[in-house]
Formats: C-alpha cells, sequence, structure tokens
C-alpha cells in the first residue's frame, strides 16, 4: 500500500498540530523534511521514541517540531508511522503536510488510518466503528459505550457465540458427511437448548439499541400544549436562551423553534410548537397544524399543562392525541394554586413533572424523568450494545436464523435444513465483526470518518 499522509488535529489554529505519515516509506519522507537536532538520522530512530528538531521544506525551513516514531507492526495503523507534532496555525501545519506529498507522501482519505488498522489485523470491524463513537461522544455514558466497544467486547462476545455455533455446525457436517464412522448421531432436541442459549446472548447486545442510539444521536422532541400553558418559558429555560418570544398574548408562538439541549447524558433535538386550540386565524392554524405533526414525527413528546387551572377541552383533546407516544407530562406553574385534575393526568402519561418554568424550578426533575422514560439508567448498567445500524442488522439477522432453526426442530423438520440456517446465523457474525464482509461495506464505514483519523 502506498504511504499516506494527513494533518490528524482539528484544523484550527491551536496550541500544536500533528501530522501523520503512515505506510512502508513513512521514515523514508519523514526523513527527508524533518533534521533532528541530535544530527541522528529518523531511519535509525527506534519505536516509541521522539527527536526534537526542525521541519523544513527543500531547506527552507518551517518549524520547530518534534518527531515521534512508531515501528511496524508496534503501530496504531501496524504499519511504520511517523507524526510530526508542530506548533498549531493553519498555515504550519499545512506547509509540513504539503512537504510529506511533496515528498513521496499521498493524501490520507477519510478514516484510512483506522482503515488500514483495520486491514492489518489491529482492530476489528467493531473496534473500528468505535473510534469515531469515542471521538464524537459528548457525555460520559455515551464515551463509556464507545471504549466498551473500542476495547473489543462486543468482538469477543460475537466470537465467542460463533465458536459455539461452529461446534455445532461442525458435528451436524461430521454425522453427515461420515455416516460410516463412528460417530453419534446428533440428536435434534438435544440442540434446542444451547441455540436457544446463543440466540438470548446475541440478544443483549442489541436490546439496548435504541437507547444507546438516543444518547449518540439525540432525541427528536416537542414540547406542546395549549396556548400560554409555558411552552416557550420552559423551551427558553431548557435552552438557556431566550430563544422563544413569551408575551401573555395567546398564540405568539406561530413558528417551529429549534434548539439542541442537553439534559444530563440526553440531548434532546428540542422543537418549541405553537400552542394548540381551534382557531379562526389563518397564520395560527397553519402553526396549529405544524405543532400536532410534530406530535406525530416527535420520539418524544413533552406535554405542558397549566397546573393552575382546570383541564381544558383543549387538554383533554391533546391527551388523546399524544395516546401512545413516549410522552412526559409537565404541569407547570407549581409555585401558584392547584387546580389541575392531577389523577387524569398520571393515568396518561409515563412520567409527570411538576415545576415552575418561569422560577427555573423542578427542572432536575425533568431531566431525571426524561433518562427514565428513555432507560438511560438500564443502559448505564450494562452499557455494551450495538453501535449502529450495520451492527444492529447484522445481530438481527443471526438471531433470525437461530430461531428460525429452533423453530425447524421443532417442526421435524430435516437437520439439512437446520444446518443451513446455521451457517447463515454465523455468516452474519462474521461480517459483524469484519471477518467476511465485502470491500463495499468496508468503505462505507470508513467513509463516515474524518480525514487524519
Amino acid at each position: 500500500m502506498s504511504t499516506i499522509a494527513a494533518i490528524s488535529t482539528p484544523e484550527y489554529a491551536g496550541g500544536i498540530a500533528v501530522i501523520r505519515i503512515s505506510g512502508e516509506k513513512a521514515l523514508s519522507v519523514a526523513e527527508k523534511i524533518f533534521r533532528p537536532f541530535s544530527g541522528k538520522p529518523v531511519s535509525e530512530m527506534e519505536g516509541y521514541t521522539c527527536a526534537y528538531g526542525l521541519a523544513h521544506d527543500g531547506g527552507e525551513r518551517i518549524d520547530d517540531c518534534i518527531l515521534t516514531v512508531f515501528r511496524a507492526p508496534h503501530s496504531y495503523t501496524g504499519e511504520d508511522i511517523a507524526e510530526i507534532s508542530c506548533h498549531g496555525g493553519l498555515y504550519v501545519s499545512r506547509r509540513v503536510l504539503r512537504a510529506a506529498l511533496d515528498n513521496g507522501a499521498e493524501n490520507a482519505g477519510p478514516g484510512e488510518f483506522t482503515k488500514r488498522a483495520f486491514l492489518n489485523g489491529k482492530l476489528d470491524l467493531t473496534q473500528a466503528e468505535a473510534v469515531m463513537d469515542v471521538i464524537s461522544a459528548k457525555g460520559s455514558l455515551e464515551l463509556k459505550m464507545a471504549e466498551e466497544l473500542r476495547s473489543g467486547s462486543a468482538f469477543k462476545k460475537a466470537r465467542a457465540c460463533s465458536q459455539r455455533l461452529m461446534r455445532i455446525l461442525g458435528s451436524l457436517a461430521a454425522w453427515a458427511d461420515y455416516p460410516d464412522e463412528d460417530i453419534p448421531e446428533v440428536q435434534p432436541e438435544n440442540l434446542v437448548p444451547e441455540l436457544e442459549s446463543i440466540s438470548a446472548e446475541l440478544a443483549t447486545l442489541i436490546e439496548n439499541y435504541d437507547s444507546g442510539r438516543i444518547l449518540r444521536e439525540g432525541i427528536p422532541a416537542a414540547i406542546v400544549g395549549r396556548p400560554n400553558v409555558g411552552k416557550s418559558t420552559l423551551f427558553n429555560a431548557l435552552s438557556g436562551c431566550e430563544r422563544s418570544i413569551v408575551t401573555d398574548i395567546a398564540g405568539t408562538t406561530r413558528d417551529l423553534v429549534e434548539e439542541s439541549v442537553r439534559l444530563g447524558d440526553i440531548v434532546l433535538r428540542l422543537t418549541d410548537t405553537a400552542g394548540i386550540r381551534q382557531t379562526d386565524d389563518l397564520i395560527e392554524e397553519i402553526g396549529v397544524k405544524m405543532a400536532q405533526q410534530q406530535i406525530e414525527s416527535a420520539e418524544l413528546v413533552i406535554a405542558v399543562f397549566d397546573g393552575g387551572e382546570e383541564l381544558s377541552q383543549d387538554d383533554l383533546e391533546l391527551i388523546n392525541k399524544i395516546n401512545n407516544k413516549k410522552s412526559i407530562a409537565v404541569i407547570n406553574k407549581s409555585d401558584v394554586q392547584q387546580r389541575i385534575d392531577e389523577q387524569v393526568i398520571r393515568s396518561k402519561f409515563l412520567q409527570t413533572v411538576y415545576l415552575s418554568a418561569k422560577e427555573n424550578q423542578g427542572l432536575d426533575q425533568l431531566r431525571q424523568a426524561v433518562e427514565e422514560v428513555c432507560q438511560v439508567k438500564k443502559l448505564s448498567e450494562n452499557s455494551l450494545c450495538a453501535a449502529n445500524e450495520r451492527q444492529r442488522k447484522c445481530i438481527s439477522g443471526a438471531i433470525s436464523a437461530i430461531d428460525q432453526a429452533v423453530a425447524a426442530i421443532n417442526y421435524g423438520e430435516m437437520l439439512d435444513a437446520v444446518n443451513v440456517l446455521l451457517d447463515e446465523a454465523q455468516q452474519e457474525l462474521l461480517r459483524l465483526t469484519g471477518e467476511k464482509v465485502t470491500d463495499a461495506v468496508v468503505d462505507e464505514v470508513f467513509s463516515r470518518f474524518c480525514v487524519g483519523k
């Protein structure tokens, strides 16, 4: 493979920048553009050592730098790597990169360093995918999940299940292919407990998938309610700034106002909506329809009610619209005398929170309710789960094939049919870890990486 180079730190002005060079000629390229003050040639440097020196371009000084050498196979990519740490100016780092490209290196593509680590057996595919999750983690729980995958936990569990399947497939093949040998006949009913155990073990990798996806991507959430219950005040309190206009005039909010808000370990892609009510105002009616559409499309609905007033017909109609949605009721204005029928609210929602958005009171209780509804606590107790849709699809495919094999055994099907299904499950697990995967899938996985990683 060619020798590649890229700036591995963000391309912004900062304290330092790192230019990474990897490949068979990495040290040769580095030697042409870096001169150690010690006088010792780069080619003679040992792995895991550094040198202070001068980066230059055809003899023209660029910057004082530090060169770090990693020798194959004991490097991130499994190849020789030279990393030049220079001052973090955009011009300086780009000059060093250009010098490397002018002296034999080629531009690295997105994720190409990690792709080479995968191709050279330094990482399995689930570990490689976890690298970007580590980089993009926005909270402690996200980082914990990503680190679990990067440590190879998912691979180890999938590999253990794969080996158990392999032993079953081996028994079936030996019994079928060598009928004249003294090999014990496979009893189908004896396979069922083992197959059900493997299926259950794989299911643990995807049972928290939706909660994990919510942590990584955020959850589309809508604040809804009739006019003047405090939706926009709550939206502003959660946003930490005056994003929505707040007045005593009913129907002030007519358009959708959006903001990403972090509540504990969860990011809400939050939308403030128009007050839902019957209206003859054409513009307000459009806003009401958009609010109703948000109820349908949002994964989480936060329904706001005025605790100081009795439930109105508009409130009751809203409750019926939210039925069967993942939802939280917020009884706002808890700082005034309460007149709302709490029992009706509690009977219709997964969680009910009392707060005063105006006084910023009760927001922590709302955070706890959101985490409860999104099952964050369960995820924190078992952070190992599939990281993306590719992994979920492979695991689900394996489970489906195993479950079909169990059903086939119970229906009295021939073991040939069971063998085909179990082989299909095995192939899905090999695709999961990358042990049997097409170039197109590999390219797609790493195309989502940043250049330099």
